[in-house]
């Protein structure tokens, strides 16, 4: 129970950070889902999006490690699958004990429901869809996967491409330091970020206007952050990323 306030705790002061809009409606929804499932704001197991919470694959996947689930089992729905249009339907059956009859879930995907940065992946990313359903299912997550959501949000307008990151003057903060700037260049690079979008992000983490106000501290947990989010769970770092569509960008 104590470990439990503790994450909690640290999840709401995390989450002040990253989201300093936060309504005292959110935070008290925040408190409940932390204390009931033991979920971990920096872990990156929730995310604050279209002012309501949800619970990413990294989430799910950590509730059913911690409940010792018994299996996941997940096959293809062939008869609603087209590969050539790039359309899969995936079951997942989660049994979350050896004596189970098993928590079925389905999950779509297809170009028009997917971000475009995932494009190519459509098949993936029904897996993870009806993995989280099944898992919701199984343990009683009464909030939706931001993995579940697709990309409502996104301009179909925009580029797939990658696109370059703006370079940074080194200051007397440090953030420019080419040690900690080639760091995350390589993190954009090896799992394929919009640099702009991580621009965005940077400047809510480390609660700035502008990136260069961030001290060399603040920069390298971001990066550190930005790092592991990406090798534990890349759908749902994408999905945090495409929460800044649209928005302005700040100078940096």
């Amino acid at each position: 129970m104590k470990r439990k306030k503790t994450t909690c705790q640290t999840s709401i002061r995390v989450a002040r950070r990253i989201w300093n809009d936060l309504s005292r409606e959110a935070l008290v929804r925040l408190k409940e889902i932390t204390t009931q499932h033991d979920f971990s704001v920096g872990a990156g197991d929730l995310i604050y999006l279209h002012n309501g919470w949800y619970v990413t694959h990294t989430g799910l996947i950590g509730l059913a490690r911690r409940k010792r689930c018994s299996g996941i089992h997940v096959e293809a729905v062939d008869s609603l699958c087209d590969s050539a249009a790039s359309r899969f339907v995936l079951r997942a059956t989660v049994y979350p004990s050896k004596g189970s009859s098993g928590f079925v879930g389905y999950g779509d995907a297809d170009p028009s429901n997917v971000s475009f940065l995932v494009h190519g992946a459509e098949m993936r990313v029904a897996e993870t869809r009806a993995v989280n359903r099944a898992l919701r299912k199984a343990y009683g997550i009464g909030i939706c996967s931001v993995e579940e959501i697709g990309s409502a949000a996104e301009p179909r307008q925009a580029s797939p491409e990658p696109k370059k990151l703006p370079p940074q003057p080194a200051n007397g903060n440090g953030h420019g330091s080419p040690k900690v700037r080639d760091r995350l260049c390589q993190i954009i690079r090896q799992h394929q970020l919009d640099p702009n979008l991580v621009k965005s992000y940077a400047t809510d983490f480390c609660a700035v206007k502008a990136l260069r106000d961030a001290t060399r501290e603040q920069v390298e947990t971001f990066v550190t952050h930005l790092a592991d989010w990406a090798e534990k769970d890349r759908n749902a770092l994408l999905c945090q990323l495409n929460s800044y569509l649209g928005q302005k960008e700040g100078a940096a």
